[in-house]
Order: structure tokens, then sequence, then C-alpha cells
């Protein structure tokens, strides 16, 4: 398939710029494959589709505040810093993007804090807006660390216009969120309330965590029509013992097995076995899922609504059927549903 396959007219006004005001009261559109069915329905009710001893799996990667802003030596001009990735602990070396990338060279040394007490120097230009920095503090790794957190700002997305307001602390946050890592959130998971998935626990649903820490590059757009040229970007992945028997047990007994959005998808599919089982790993992933692709882990996926021509969108349309998707989004469209990061679900079984 082409990249011109998964474009669509998505109106401006339907990006959702804030959260629902619950958790799990967002909209839930849910779509069956075999019957080829589309309802409408709220979050919460994504319990109804679910029995005892199925599996939902979850991604607990935890997103750290990665935008900083800084103020470039002699100029003073302010500079954004977005941290990507720690490249080494010890010499506290991160791969950043800048904005405004012209004014950034080796050598150009960024103030941070209304003390000045964090420096960092460019040592390296790695793409138009990447750069190395080395980080300059007098201090243990771990107040180094607490500064980056004091310093950073929640890392909402570009096309949220509106600044960072005290609740996107929490609400840009899953509440299974445990190993810090991401860049971004693993949206699908930001509709899971305490009290759902309390009863989904009670139901005797099966909730394993894997963990995927989203980067930027999920989001990079497509910029080949040939999809087999567009290379992702790698990302890091930790799927423990303890997981794997939980999901492989509910492969063998036929339950429903369900991928809690598109990273946790990613994730799970980068480790699979010849035998179509899930195997432990630790590592990264650049794995790009597009059609035609055959899943072998989950049975069904919880995910959001995502933008035109995204990586995210090929992925879902591998999973449930392009033409299927079409008309989904058309309806989602025409229904007023919201999209992207903060907008609604779907559930696709």
């Amino acid at each position: 398939m082409k990249l011109s396959h998964f474009n669509f007219k998505l109106p401006e006004e339907l990006l959702a710029d804030r959260p629902s005001d619950i958790r799990d009261e967002a909209r839930l559109m849910v779509l069956d494959r075999k019957k080829k069915t589309i309802e409408h329905k709220l979050f919460k009710d994504l319990i109804d589709y679910f029995d005892e001893g199925d599996v939902m799996i979850l991604n607990n990667t935890k997103v750290f505040p990665a935008r900083l802003y800084g103020n470039k030596e002699k100029t003073g001009a302010r500079i954004e810093v977005f941290l990507l990735r720690e490249l080494n602990e010890e010499q506290r070396l991160w791969d950043v993007l800048v904005d405004p990338a012209r004014k950034i060279r080796i050598g150009n040394k960024l103030y941070f804090g209304d003390d000045d007490t964090l420096v960092a120097e460019v040592i390296d230009n790695t793409t138009s807006r990447g750069r190395t920095l080395r980080f300059l503090y007098d201090g243990s790794y771990r107040e180094f660390r607490q500064k980056l957190t004091e310093l950073g700002e929640t890392p909402l997305p570009k096309y949220i216009k509106r600044g960072v307001e005290p609740e996107d602390e929490e609400r840009y946050q899953t509440i299974f969120a445990k190993k810090e890592g991401a860049v971004a959130a693993p949206t699908a998971g930001l509709h899971f309330s305490k009290h759902l998935l309390k009863r989904l626990e009670i139901k005797g649903v099966e909730l394993p965590e894997v963990t995927l820490h989203v980067g930027l590059g999920t989001f990079n757009p497509v910029e080949v029509e040939d999809l087999s040229k567009h290379k992702m970007d790698s990302e890091e992945i930790d799927i423990d013992d303890k997981a794997v028997e939980i999901i492989n047990n509910g492969i063998a007994k036929k339950k429903r097995v369900c991928a809690v959005g598109t990273t946790t998808m990613r994730a799970i599919e980068s480790s699979v076995s010849s035998n179509g089982t899930l195997n432990a790993y630790s590592g990264w992933t650049n794995k790009f899922i597009f059609p035609p692709y055959e899943f072998s882990i989950a049975n069904c996926m919880v995910t959001n609504f995502h933008t035109p021509k995204s990586t995210l969108l090929m992925m879902v349309s591998a999973f449930a059927g392009h033409d299927f998707i079409k008309k989904a989004y058309e309806e989602a469209v025409k229904e007023k549903y919201r999209f992207y990061t903060y907008g609604d679900a779907m559930l696709i079984i």
C-alpha cells in the first residue's frame, strides 16, 4: 500500500487539545472485524467485551518532563530543548532537539533555570534539529536528574497550542505508569481509571504490563510514497517473563488477548517466537507495521483516533482492515469523535 491510501480530511476542530472531564468517560467506538459492525459507547463500557481469563496488555512506560527552556550564552536567546534519550549516564550526554536550531552550533553553551545552576554544552550535530548535549552540573547523578525534572515541563505534542496546565501533569500520564523513559504518552492507556482497572480485575481479566518507551520517532511524518522505504526510529522495550507467561497462557486458551495501544502492539510484535508465541526481551525495536501484516499475539486492540498519513493509522489499518478503518474514520468525523493525543478511543475486536 502507498502513503496516499492513508490520507483523509480531518477538520482541525476535531483535534483534542484537552482530555475528557473523566478518564473513562471518553467516547469509545467499537469495531467488530467479523461482523463489520460499528457501535458507539463510552470507554467504561470496555469491560462488557471482556470475560474471566481474557488478557489486556498495558504499556507501563512513564513520561518524563522532556521539554526544557534555556538561554544561549552571550545573546541570551531563548532556546527550547527537547530531551530525546540519555546516551551516557556518567558523562551526562543526551540526544536532544533544539528550536530554533539555526542558532545552536557545536561549542555553544545553554543555561537553564533562574540561577543558571544547570549548563549544557553542544558537542555534536546529529540532524538538522538534533544535537548532542553534555550537561554540566555540580552534584550527584540523582540530584542532576531531579534538577531536570524540576526544570522540565510536560511534553505535550506541538498541535496543542495552549500552554501546559497543572492538570496535564496528571492527565498526560497513565495511571499505571511506572518506568520513566517516554517523551510522549501511550495515549490509548490514558482512558483507564483506577475504578475501571479494579472492575476488570474483579471480573478476572489478566492485566500484564510491558514497557515501550515512546519516542518522537513514532510521530515522524512518512515522506515516501512507498511505505517499505520508511525507516522508524528505534524505541526501547522490555517484556519480562511474568508478562510472557500470562500472555502466552491467554493465547493457548484461545482467550481475548488485547493490546492497549499501538505502542503495546509494537512491543509484543517485536518479540515473537517461531511458533507464534511471545518471548521475553529487553532491547530496542524499529519495527514498522503497515498493511498487509499478519499479527501473531493480540487478537484485539484499544487505540485512539490517529491523524492522516501517520504510522499509527497504518498499524491500525493493518489490524482492522484498510477499508473497514476508512469507513470507521468517516463515521468518526461525521459523529465528531475527538482525535489524537487527548482524543477518544476505539476498540477493535
